[in-house]
């Protein structure tokens, strides 16, 4: 815990959050341009506010008291409605696990497949506390670089496949990257995945991490993944899409074909237990299980998307184009040696607030989150400028 606590790129990102609260304290809101955390700043649905309304407002008898570990049977049923809508297959409630968020589903499923010394793949750029996720049951996480463009390098992928693979961990649309896994990359994934598990006599999991899929640009689409590899799980949460994420309210749903699911959905509802979450909380179960489909206008993230890059390109900065999510991935200026964490900390000197790329597996990049005022985008122009021409 100590080497984690003393590394350079444990926790950045709240700390930069921290730090942009530090600033604004100092030189006020609208001097201070802080990109550093993906907090949504839209607000939830009407809808999601009025099933808050209705549920806080129970009265009856043990309206507050434990459920099963797998959380309410209307919960776990509306969230298998969700998916089958999602992955194009008939799912029951019985596949589906309620969460601590994302994050704890995430850990739930680790805990679940991981015995010590086990890998787990994953395409870098990654989320940044995925490795945590992972070492926390004893695996290794084992990063993938995808390809110029971000999109996934299957060779690369096959390459890193051993006999202690438990899992590939995919993310779409990527955080920090907004790259969106096309249906053909996810086939070709799931090919690979099944080939290795009849050489290596264990098949690994597809765990597919999709706090985003709801927030696409263009018209794109996240490709199902039951449909393409029976062993597959998906975790999600209600954070971005709904914009509730300091409600913790997630689930996890295993592929109904997958080989030995049910077996794995009992060692998840175990894993609840045994990490201490018990149940996802209780109240925003009632929430989500009422208002998951509430209509959502994610048109705002991408006029910011556009208005962002107008302001890269006019600092001379190159980026990754997202399709999806709110992040852009931006490379390092010439003349930085592509040293991401030295050029972030250059950033603060303009008050602006960015995650370094080494942080999430891309040495060479930054991360910018867009989901903040439009007044902060807009304002930040010039201080980008100075940052990059002196």
């Amino acid at each position: 815990m100590k080497e984690l606590l003393e590394s350079t790129s444990a926790g950045v990102i709240r700390k930069m959050f921290e730090e942009g609260a530090a600033l604004k304290r100092k030189y006020g809101e609208d001097n201070v341009f802080d990109f550093s955390i993906g907090n949504p700043d839209l607000e939830p649905p009407p809808e999601v506010l009025s099933a808050l309304v209705a549920a806080a407002a129970d009265k009856s008898h043990g309206c507050h008291g434990y459920m099963p570990n797998a959380g309410y049977l209307e919960a776990r049923a509306a969230m298998a409605e969700k998916t089958a809508a999602e992955q194009g297959v008939p799912v029951s409630a019985e596949n589906v696990v309620m969460s601590v968020g994302a994050a704890g589903a995430l850990t739930t499923v680790m805990k679940a497949i991981l015995n010590p010394g086990d890998e787990v793949v994953v395409p870098c750029p990654y989320f940044a506390e995925y490795g945590h996720y992972v070492r926390n049951h004893g695996g290794n996480l084992v990063c993938v670089r995808t390809k110029p463009d971000f999109s996934l390098d299957i060779a690369a992928i096959g390459g890193a496949l051993t006999e202690r693979t438990a899992a590939v961990l995919i993310n779409s649309p990527n955080n920090p990257t907004g790259r969106i896994y096309t249906r053909q990359e996810v086939a070709e994934l799931a090919g690979l995945l099944c080939g290795h598990g009849r050489k290596a006599g264990r098949t690994p999991w597809l765990v597919c991490d999709e706090p985003y899929r709801a927030i696409t640009y263009g018209g794109a689409e996240v490709a199902p993944v039951f449909p393409a590899y029976k062993n597959a799980v998906v975790v999600t949460s209600f954070a971005k899409n709904l914009s509730i994420p300091g409600e913790r309210i997630g689930y996890l749903c295993v592929n109904p074909a997958a080989e030995d699911g049910a077996e794995l959905a009992a060692a998840c509802i175990l894993a609840t237990r045994i990490l201490g979450f018990v149940n996802a909380p209780a109240l925003f179960q009632k929430v989500v299980a009422r208002s998951w489909n509430a209509p959502c206008d994610y048109s705002l993230y991408e006029r910011r998307c556009r208005e962002i890059r107008e302001v890269m390109d006019y600092a001379g900065l190159e980026y990754a184009v997202p399709e999806g999510a709110f992040y852009l991935f931006v490379k390092v200026p010439d003349g930085w040696n592509g040293d991401d964490m030295a050029f972030t900390e250059h950033l603060k000197r303009f008050n602006i607030l960015c995650a370094p790329g080494s942080g999430f597996g891309g040495t060479g990049w930054f991360r910018i989150s867009y989901c903040v005022s439009e007044r902060t985008i807009l304002n930040s122009r010039d201080a980008f400028y100075k940052a990059v021409h002196g």
